[in-house]
């Protein structure tokens, strides 16, 4: 046996390679990785070839020598042994059965040794094919307790969590929670009974709303966690009960005219007074504030609106439900059959349904009307429209009354252009909201806002209020714009635009409705999705002539489908002819 030095292209494959299975290209990229960062590591095992030739056959390493070659090495050690009679099949068996891998303790040292000779992670990642996440796991080994690292030595590893919380407590604290957990010979570790012996309740500094004067006068240190990311506030304080009352204090301090500190009720949500109406929309000057802590300890707020009082309307005695004079007494009247069951009135329903979309696919219908019936469709019981137009986001209600508008006295649909006009403008109104709570209408509203113009109606936002709302960046951006000098500090620059702003009208630009080209890329897609292919124009919508639509009611001479009612022409009408199909231009 002994070590010489040739080209990786004048090695021969072995015939009786016992490992025949091709590896995975990753396993390939790494391996080449490897080898390309510290070249081949463990020479490959060959012997001379027999049978008069001069060359070497491989016996262990066919990998090795691949990459080596795709690495564009000139040359690579090989150990050079002795032709076995079975051609190296049982030390080829062997070599791949009995090689044993690293325990994770082992790694952790020879990672160690190589951070002092001053490898960084990234690098020891990629010499040694391992994921950086994991060379990082490794590394949290030196905090944890030596009796603890022998187990783990065995091949029992926790997980990447559990580690994390049984290195960031005290060695201290570690053999206190082994000594009561630790396993049986021949057993495993119970590392969840381990790592939640060792939690502790931790509150982060990018949670609290109070400043350094409470955070001394609660006595509170920030520890940064060495194991966050690093660009991160990951500076936390296990000192939960101090942590809890400096937010209850700033609460108190901050809480708004109309405000009050409510608790949680078992499913985290503020519990608000008894009859108490939360407001998710834009809160009205009557409405109430509700400050509470999270589960989180994070400080939160809602707001609600309380009932009413009943005025009093003057009548004395029974309920509007009781007329006086009316006896209580139960009167038993027959029942007696209905003209139409439930079953038949469900019946009529379906019928009336079909024959109403049929009327929409196919018959004629002038644009007031159309607008009209959409105006009547948006006041329908069957739908909720969460509006941002006031306080109240259910606007149920005053869908009604915006479908009042288009009617007469005696109770049919009588209105002029104008009318509709004003009705559908009112709809929109209601419907199309870009606030950020339950009423956000989404990319449409943004779409509409820039389909007629309404940047040009957006207010001078030079305010203190909305200008506290940029970063620096952003403020030296504007102030640029507007050829205003930036001041050294923020809020000097902030009290100049908002002199500058006064005469001059400001719009910030990410206010714009222009909406996100992704966003409508995504809304078209859904509409793609779901037309299903249809036959007709590219994106699958079929296209169905107006007049085309109308003639099928007018004429007599053709069917309900639109052809000749000989059904000279064509084929019977598919699913994607019926009322559906044809709404769907």
């Amino acid at each position: 046996m002994y070590l010489m030095k040739v080209d990786p292209r004048a090695l021969k494959d072995n015939p009786d390679n016992t490992r025949q299975s091709k590896s995975t290209p990753q396993a390939d990229a790494l391996l080449l990785a490897t080898i390309k960062a510290v070249g081949v590591i463990q020479p490959p095992v060959v012997f001379p070839e027999r049978d008069g030739g001069n060359g070497f056959i491989i016996e262990a390493g066919h990998r090795r020598r691949r990459q080596a070659v795709a690495a564009g090495l000139e040359e690579i050690d090989v150990l050079v042994v002795e032709a076995a009679n079975d051609n190296g099949a049982m030390r080829s068996m062997v070599e791949n059965i009995a090689r044993e891998p690293l325990n994770p303790v082992d790694q952790w040292r020879g990672i160690e040794r190589l951070v002092a000779l001053d490898w960084t992670e990234e690098a020891i990642a990629v010499a040694l094919t391992l994921p950086v996440r994991q060379i990082r796991k490794l590394r949290l080994l030196a905090n944890v307790l030596p009796a603890m690292l022998d187990h783990i030595a065995k091949g029992d590893m926790p997980s990447e969590q559990q580690l994390r919380t049984i290195a960031a407590a005290t060695l201290d604290e570690q053999k206190e929670v082994w000594k009561a957990h630790k396993p049986k010979k021949g057993d495993t570790a119970a590392w969840w009974s381990v790592a939640n012996g060792l939690s502790k309740k931790r509150m982060y500094a990018k949670d609290a709303s109070f400043g350094d004067d409470l955070r001394e006068a609660y006595g509170i240190e920030w520890v940064e966690d060495l194991f966050a990311p690093a660009d991160e506030d990951s500076r936390y304080t296990t000192n939960v009960e101090a942590f809890l009352g400096a937010q209850q204090e700033w609460m108190t301090i901050n809480l708004p005219k109309k405000g009050a500190i409510v608790e949680v009720n078992n499913n985290g949500q503020p519990d608000l007074p008894k009859k108490a109406e939360r407001v998710y929309g834009k809160p009205g000057r009557g409405d109430s504030t509700a400050m509470y802590l999270d589960r989180e300890g994070k400080v939160q707020s809602v707001h609600y609106r309380m009932p009413e009082a009943r005025k009093p309307n003057g009548q004395t005695g029974t309920s509007d439900e009781s007329p006086a004079g009316v006896d209580d007494e139960v009167i038993s009247v027959s029942k007696t059959r209905p003209d139409v069951t439930q079953k038949g009135q469900d019946m009529i329903g379906d019928f009336r349904t079909d024959a109403l979309h049929e009327a929409l696919g196919r018959a004629p219908i002038e644009d007031d009307m159309l607008m009209a019936l959409l105006v009547l469709a948006f006041s329908g019981q069957n739908v909720r429209v969460d509006s941002g137009a006031n306080d109240n986001v259910f606007g149920t209600k005053r869908m009604h009354r915006q479908a009042a508008r288009l009617f007469s006295e005696d109770g049919r649909l009588a209105f002029d252009m104008e009318t509709v006009r004003v009705a559908a403008r009112s709809i929109l109104i209601e419907v199309l909201s870009c606030r950020r709570n339950i009423s956000n209408s989404g990319v449409v509203s943004r779409i509409a806002g820039e389909a007629i113009g309404a940047d040009g109606f957006l207010p001078n936002m030079g305010t203190d209020d909305f200008l506290v709302c940029l970063s620096r960046q952003a403020l030296e951006a504007a102030a640029k714009e507007a050829n205003v000098h930036p001041r050294p500090r923020v809020r000097e620059t902030r009290a100049a635009l908002v002199d500058h702003f006064k005469e001059v009208q400001f719009v910030h630009s990410a206010s714009l409705f222009s909406p996100d080209p992704k966003d409508v890329a995504d809304l078209i897609k859904h509409a793609d999705a779901l037309d299903g292919g249809r036959d007709g124009d590219p994106a699958g919508r079929p296209h169905i002539d107006e007049d085309a639509s109308a003639s099928a009611v007018a004429d007599p001479d053709l069917g309900q489908s639109g052809e000749p009612a000989d059904g000279s022409v064509g084929t019977p009408p598919d699913e994607d002819e019926t009322a559906y199909g044809i709404a769907a231009e």
